[in-house]
Protein backbone atom coordinates (compact mmCIF):
# COMPACT_ATOMS: atom_id res chain seq x y z
CA UNK A 1 0.00 0.00 0.00
CA UNK A 2 1.28 3.42 -1.02
CA UNK A 3 1.34 6.24 1.76
CA UNK A 4 2.20 9.33 -0.34
CA UNK A 5 3.55 12.82 1.41
CA UNK A 6 2.56 16.06 -0.43
CA UNK A 7 4.79 18.73 0.14
CA UNK A 8 3.33 22.09 -0.37
CA UNK A 9 -0.43 20.70 -0.75
CA UNK A 10 -1.81 24.34 -0.35
CA UNK A 11 -0.23 25.69 -3.10
CA UNK A 12 -1.30 25.74 -7.21
CA UNK A 13 0.28 22.48 -8.15
CA UNK A 14 -0.61 20.98 -4.81
CA UNK A 15 -4.23 21.87 -4.18
CA UNK A 16 -5.24 19.96 -7.17
CA UNK A 17 -2.71 17.08 -7.32
CA UNK A 18 -3.55 16.08 -3.50
CA UNK A 19 -7.07 15.14 -4.39
CA UNK A 20 -6.52 13.68 -7.62
CA UNK A 21 -4.09 11.10 -5.65
CA UNK A 22 -6.72 10.60 -2.98
CA UNK A 23 -8.91 9.85 -5.32
CA UNK A 24 -6.50 6.65 -6.28
CA UNK A 25 -4.88 5.48 -3.05
CA UNK A 26 -7.65 6.53 -0.76
CA UNK A 27 -7.92 9.99 1.35
CA UNK A 28 -5.82 8.06 4.59
CA UNK A 29 -3.14 7.41 2.26
CA UNK A 30 -2.00 10.81 1.05
CA UNK A 31 -0.52 13.40 3.67
CA UNK A 32 -1.26 16.90 3.17
CA UNK A 33 1.56 19.27 4.49
CA UNK A 34 2.29 22.66 3.98
CA UNK A 35 3.95 26.13 6.04
CA UNK A 36 0.28 27.60 5.23
CA UNK A 37 -3.54 26.80 5.53
CA UNK A 38 -4.85 24.52 3.41
CA UNK A 39 -8.06 24.64 1.79
CA UNK A 40 -11.16 22.88 3.20
CA UNK A 41 -11.48 20.40 0.63
CA UNK A 42 -7.69 19.03 1.15
CA UNK A 43 -7.67 19.65 5.51
CA UNK A 44 -11.11 18.11 6.00
CA UNK A 45 -10.88 15.06 3.32
CA UNK A 46 -7.42 13.27 4.55
CA UNK A 47 -4.28 13.84 7.23
CA UNK A 48 -3.37 17.39 7.11
CA UNK A 49 -0.45 18.69 9.09
CA UNK A 50 2.11 21.73 9.11
CA UNK A 51 5.49 20.70 8.60
CA UNK A 52 8.62 22.83 7.04
CA UNK A 53 10.45 20.97 4.61
CA UNK A 54 13.56 23.26 5.75
CA UNK A 55 13.10 21.68 9.16
CA UNK A 56 15.45 18.39 8.00
CA UNK A 57 15.10 16.68 10.87
CA UNK A 58 11.20 16.81 11.55
CA UNK A 59 10.94 16.15 7.87
CA UNK A 60 12.51 12.53 8.20
CA UNK A 61 10.77 11.87 11.60
CA UNK A 62 7.90 12.38 9.73
CA UNK A 63 8.47 9.90 7.21
CA UNK A 64 9.36 7.53 9.06
CA UNK A 65 6.71 7.85 11.61
CA UNK A 66 3.49 7.26 8.80
CA UNK A 67 5.65 5.17 6.84
CA UNK A 68 5.30 6.95 3.67
CA UNK A 69 6.95 5.40 0.21
CA UNK A 70 6.58 8.62 -1.99
CA UNK A 71 7.12 11.98 -1.85
CA UNK A 72 5.85 14.97 -3.93
CA UNK A 73 8.01 18.08 -3.24
CA UNK A 74 6.26 21.04 -4.86
CA UNK A 75 7.02 23.87 -2.43
CA UNK A 76 9.24 26.76 -3.94
CA UNK A 77 9.48 30.67 -4.59
CA UNK A 78 8.76 31.16 -8.00
CA UNK A 79 10.48 33.28 -10.61
CA UNK A 80 8.97 36.57 -10.15
CA UNK A 81 8.96 36.30 -6.12
CA UNK A 82 12.41 34.80 -6.18
CA UNK A 83 14.02 37.75 -8.01
CA UNK A 84 13.13 40.22 -5.18
CA UNK A 85 14.65 37.98 -2.68
CA UNK A 86 17.12 36.09 -4.37
CA UNK A 87 19.03 34.74 -1.83
CA UNK A 88 16.50 33.68 0.31
CA UNK A 89 14.58 32.18 -3.11
CA UNK A 90 17.98 29.93 -3.08
CA UNK A 91 18.46 28.62 0.09
CA UNK A 92 14.53 27.42 0.12
CA UNK A 93 14.67 25.95 -3.27
CA UNK A 94 18.05 24.15 -3.04
CA UNK A 95 17.90 23.66 0.55
CA UNK A 96 14.65 22.49 0.52
CA UNK A 97 15.44 19.51 -2.05
CA UNK A 98 18.73 18.45 -0.56
CA UNK A 99 16.51 17.64 2.63
CA UNK A 100 14.01 15.24 0.67
CA UNK A 101 16.94 13.96 -1.25
CA UNK A 102 18.82 12.96 1.70
CA UNK A 103 15.63 11.39 3.54
CA UNK A 104 15.26 9.28 0.05
CA UNK A 105 18.48 7.88 0.54
CA UNK A 106 18.19 7.45 4.33
CA UNK A 107 14.99 5.82 4.72
CA UNK A 108 14.30 2.54 2.38
CA UNK A 109 10.86 2.73 2.41
CA UNK A 110 10.57 5.80 0.31
CA UNK A 111 10.27 4.37 -3.49
CA UNK A 112 9.86 7.34 -5.41
CA UNK A 113 10.15 11.29 -5.36
CA UNK A 114 8.83 13.61 -7.85
CA UNK A 115 10.01 17.33 -7.92
CA UNK A 116 9.27 19.54 -10.60
CA UNK A 117 11.36 22.06 -12.29
CA UNK A 118 10.40 23.95 -14.62
CA UNK A 119 11.04 25.96 -18.56
CA UNK A 120 12.78 28.63 -16.78
CA UNK A 121 16.32 26.44 -16.96
CA UNK A 122 16.37 27.37 -20.44
CA UNK A 123 17.98 30.68 -21.65
CA UNK A 124 18.51 33.43 -24.31
CA UNK A 125 20.95 30.98 -26.07
CA UNK A 126 18.40 28.03 -26.38
CA UNK A 127 16.62 27.28 -29.56
CA UNK A 128 13.08 29.72 -28.70
CA UNK A 129 10.99 27.48 -31.25
CA UNK A 130 10.16 23.86 -29.91
CA UNK A 131 13.01 24.11 -27.32
CA UNK A 132 14.41 20.35 -27.04
CA UNK A 133 14.66 18.20 -24.43
CA UNK A 134 18.89 18.49 -24.35
CA UNK A 135 19.77 21.98 -24.92
CA UNK A 136 21.95 24.44 -24.03
CA UNK A 137 20.67 26.09 -20.21
CA UNK A 138 21.63 29.20 -19.55
CA UNK A 139 18.92 30.62 -17.32
CA UNK A 140 19.26 34.16 -16.35
CA UNK A 141 17.07 34.26 -13.21
CA UNK A 142 17.10 33.07 -9.72
CA UNK A 143 14.30 30.35 -10.10
CA UNK A 144 16.03 28.99 -12.82
CA UNK A 145 19.20 29.06 -11.79
CA UNK A 146 18.04 26.86 -8.67
CA UNK A 147 15.76 24.20 -11.22
CA UNK A 148 18.85 23.54 -13.61
CA UNK A 149 20.94 23.35 -10.19
CA UNK A 150 18.23 20.82 -8.86
CA UNK A 151 17.96 19.04 -11.87
CA UNK A 152 21.53 18.03 -11.87
CA UNK A 153 21.34 16.84 -8.18
CA UNK A 154 18.34 14.71 -9.00
CA UNK A 155 20.23 12.79 -11.63
CA UNK A 156 23.32 12.68 -9.27
CA UNK A 157 21.20 11.03 -6.40
CA UNK A 158 19.80 8.69 -9.01
CA UNK A 159 23.43 7.47 -10.31
CA UNK A 160 25.27 7.39 -7.32
CA UNK A 161 22.02 6.09 -4.69
CA UNK A 162 20.07 4.34 -7.42
CA UNK A 163 16.72 6.49 -6.31
CA UNK A 164 14.14 7.04 -8.85
CA UNK A 165 13.18 10.55 -8.86
CA UNK A 166 11.30 11.59 -11.21
CA UNK A 167 10.25 14.97 -12.70
CA UNK A 168 9.18 17.14 -15.58
CA UNK A 169 9.17 20.55 -16.99
CA UNK A 170 6.25 22.51 -16.09
CA UNK A 171 5.24 25.45 -18.36
CA UNK A 172 2.73 28.03 -17.71
CA UNK A 173 0.07 26.77 -15.66
CA UNK A 174 -3.41 27.29 -15.84
CA UNK A 175 -6.01 27.06 -12.85
CA UNK A 176 -8.82 28.43 -11.01
CA UNK A 177 -8.68 26.32 -8.17
CA UNK A 178 -5.54 28.52 -6.45
CA UNK A 179 -5.08 32.02 -7.25
CA UNK A 180 -1.73 32.70 -8.59
CA UNK A 181 1.61 32.64 -6.38
CA UNK A 182 4.23 35.07 -7.94
CA UNK A 183 5.36 33.35 -10.96
CA UNK A 184 6.00 34.57 -14.64
CA UNK A 185 3.34 32.87 -16.30
CA UNK A 186 0.71 34.48 -13.35
CA UNK A 187 -1.08 36.58 -16.17
CA UNK A 188 -2.93 33.63 -17.80
CA UNK A 189 -4.91 32.96 -14.42
CA UNK A 190 -5.40 36.61 -13.35
CA UNK A 191 -6.72 37.51 -17.00
CA UNK A 192 -9.64 35.66 -16.26
CA UNK A 193 -10.07 36.48 -12.83
CA UNK A 194 -10.03 40.27 -13.87
CA UNK A 195 -12.28 39.74 -16.70
CA UNK A 196 -14.93 38.22 -14.76
CA UNK A 197 -14.58 41.16 -12.16
CA UNK A 198 -14.03 44.20 -13.74
CA UNK A 199 -14.21 43.39 -17.85
CA UNK A 200 -10.81 44.56 -18.18
CA UNK A 201 -7.06 43.19 -17.22
CA UNK A 202 -3.93 45.24 -17.51
CA UNK A 203 -1.00 42.74 -18.76
CA UNK A 204 2.19 42.24 -17.39
CA UNK A 205 3.42 41.05 -20.50
CA UNK A 206 4.09 41.34 -23.86
CA UNK A 207 0.55 41.61 -26.13
CA UNK A 208 2.50 39.51 -28.39
CA UNK A 209 4.92 37.72 -26.40
CA UNK A 210 3.59 33.80 -26.62
CA UNK A 211 4.88 31.16 -23.96
CA UNK A 212 4.37 27.51 -23.34
CA UNK A 213 1.28 26.77 -21.32
CA UNK A 214 -0.81 23.08 -19.58
CA UNK A 215 -4.04 23.08 -18.19
CA UNK A 216 -3.97 21.83 -14.24
CA UNK A 217 -5.97 18.84 -15.32
CA UNK A 218 -3.53 18.15 -17.74
CA UNK A 219 -0.75 18.82 -15.88
CA UNK A 220 -2.38 16.83 -12.92
CA UNK A 221 -3.00 13.50 -15.22
CA UNK A 222 0.61 13.74 -16.95
CA UNK A 223 2.32 13.76 -13.37
CA UNK A 224 0.39 10.80 -12.30
CA UNK A 225 1.02 8.54 -15.21
CA UNK A 226 4.49 9.64 -14.61
CA UNK A 227 5.10 8.65 -11.22
CA UNK A 228 2.72 5.18 -12.09
CA UNK A 229 5.03 4.58 -15.07
CA UNK A 230 7.34 2.04 -14.92
CA UNK A 231 10.66 2.52 -13.95
CA UNK A 232 12.06 0.65 -16.57
CA UNK A 233 10.93 2.50 -19.19
CA UNK A 234 12.11 6.01 -18.23
CA UNK A 235 14.52 7.42 -20.44
CA UNK A 236 15.48 10.69 -18.69
CA UNK A 237 16.41 11.07 -15.05
CA UNK A 238 16.97 15.13 -14.75
CA UNK A 239 13.38 16.14 -16.04
CA UNK A 240 11.06 15.60 -19.10
CA UNK A 241 10.22 18.45 -21.27
CA UNK A 242 6.05 19.10 -21.28
CA UNK A 243 3.65 20.87 -22.97
CA UNK A 244 0.39 21.74 -24.21
CA UNK A 245 0.21 24.56 -26.24
CA UNK A 246 1.49 28.00 -26.69
CA UNK A 247 -0.05 31.43 -26.55
CA UNK A 248 0.37 34.90 -25.99
CA UNK A 249 -1.84 37.44 -24.12
CA UNK A 250 -3.55 39.05 -26.71
CA UNK A 251 -4.39 35.40 -28.34
CA UNK A 252 -6.29 34.73 -24.15
CA UNK A 253 -8.31 37.99 -24.92
CA UNK A 254 -9.47 37.54 -27.84
CA UNK A 255 -10.86 34.11 -26.58
CA UNK A 256 -11.86 35.72 -23.53
CA UNK A 257 -14.07 38.20 -25.91
CA UNK A 258 -16.76 35.04 -26.50
CA UNK A 259 -17.75 34.98 -23.20
CA UNK A 260 -17.57 38.68 -22.07
CA UNK A 261 -18.21 41.06 -25.06
CA UNK A 262 -16.05 44.28 -24.53
CA UNK A 263 -13.40 42.58 -22.58
CA UNK A 264 -10.42 44.98 -23.08
CA UNK A 265 -6.73 44.45 -22.20
CA UNK A 266 -4.52 47.27 -21.74
CA UNK A 267 -0.64 46.15 -21.11
CA UNK A 268 2.41 47.87 -18.60
CA UNK A 269 5.40 45.26 -19.12
CA UNK A 270 6.99 45.17 -16.00
CA UNK A 271 10.52 42.91 -14.88
CA UNK A 272 8.85 39.69 -15.40
CA UNK A 273 8.68 40.49 -19.25
CA UNK A 274 12.27 40.28 -19.56
CA UNK A 275 12.15 36.92 -17.19
CA UNK A 276 9.79 35.76 -20.20
CA UNK A 277 11.94 36.85 -22.92
CA UNK A 278 14.43 34.31 -22.20
CA UNK A 279 12.46 31.26 -21.97
CA UNK A 280 11.27 29.39 -25.13
CA UNK A 281 8.02 30.38 -27.22
CA UNK A 282 7.06 26.81 -27.42
CA UNK A 283 8.40 23.24 -26.53
CA UNK A 284 9.26 20.18 -27.76
CA UNK A 285 7.98 17.32 -25.41
CA UNK A 286 8.57 14.13 -27.85
CA UNK A 287 10.84 12.44 -25.49
CA UNK A 288 8.52 12.31 -22.03
CA UNK A 289 5.40 11.30 -25.13
CA UNK A 290 6.76 8.63 -26.47
CA UNK A 291 8.14 7.52 -22.81
CA UNK A 292 4.59 8.04 -21.64
CA UNK A 293 2.12 7.94 -24.00
CA UNK A 294 0.91 10.84 -22.95
CA UNK A 295 -1.11 14.07 -24.71
CA UNK A 296 -2.96 16.88 -23.57
CA UNK A 297 -6.79 17.31 -23.69
CA UNK A 298 -7.39 20.96 -23.27
CA UNK A 299 -6.54 24.08 -25.87
CA UNK A 300 -7.48 27.10 -25.80
CA UNK A 301 -11.13 27.30 -26.26
CA UNK A 302 -11.45 24.20 -23.32
CA UNK A 303 -9.19 26.66 -20.89
CA UNK A 304 -11.53 29.48 -21.79
CA UNK A 305 -14.48 27.50 -21.22
CA UNK A 306 -14.04 26.09 -17.96
CA UNK A 307 -11.90 29.35 -16.47
CA UNK A 308 -14.54 31.76 -17.26
CA UNK A 309 -17.46 29.54 -15.22
CA UNK A 310 -15.39 28.13 -13.00
CA UNK A 311 -14.48 31.70 -11.42
CA UNK A 312 -17.53 33.15 -11.79
CA UNK A 313 -18.64 29.83 -9.53
CA UNK A 314 -15.60 30.68 -6.94
CA UNK A 315 -16.60 34.63 -6.69
CA UNK A 316 -19.87 34.50 -6.66
CA UNK A 317 -19.75 31.95 -3.81
CA UNK A 318 -17.14 34.49 -2.52
CA UNK A 319 -19.50 36.92 -2.09
CA UNK A 320 -22.54 35.23 -1.02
Amino acid sequence: MERILIVGASGQIGSELTLGLRSIYGNENVYATDVKEAPPDIKDKGPFQFLDVMDDKHLIHFVIRNKITQIYHLAAVLSGNAEKLPTQAWHINMNSLMNILEVAKLVDEVKKVFWPSSIAVFGKSTPRKNSPQLSVMEPSTVYGISKLAGERWCEYYHKRYDLDIRSLRYPGLISFKTEPGGGTTDWAVEIYYDAVKKGSYTCFIEAGRTMPMLFMHDAIQATVKLMETDRSKLTCHTSYNITGFSISPGQVADDIGRYIPGFKISYKPDFRNSIAESWPHSIDDSLFRADIDWKPVFDLKKITDVMVEEVRKKLLKITN
